[in-house]
């Protein structure tokens, strides 16, 4: 494991492994408190987020806003954005 060189921010690291058929191992210290993590790839960018939390999408509408308005979830963008959307 390669350790960030002095100078560098402290808290991350750098680490060279070798891919076998199995895939990656990524240290268990590296992942504390964390129970779920999302996996992206994007090109040749593999990320790895925590994904602890409920999913924030699962949450809209969940509190809403009163406004006053009857039809404001069916012509939010009329309301947003004036009368021309």
């Amino acid at each position: 494991m390669k350790v960030a060189e002095p100078g560098q921010i402290p808290h991350i690291l750098n680490m060279t492994v070798k891919v076998t058929e199995q895939g990656l191992l990524i240290p268990r210290r590296w992942l504390r408190g964390i129970r779920r993590a999302e996996i992206r790839r994007k090109k040749n960018r593999i990320t790895i987020v925590p994904a602890n939390g409920a999913d924030p999408l699962r949450q809209l509408g969940r509190k809403p806003v009163r406004c006053g308005l009857t039809d404001a979830a069916a012509n939010h963008d009329k309301y947003l954005y004036g009368a021309g959307a």
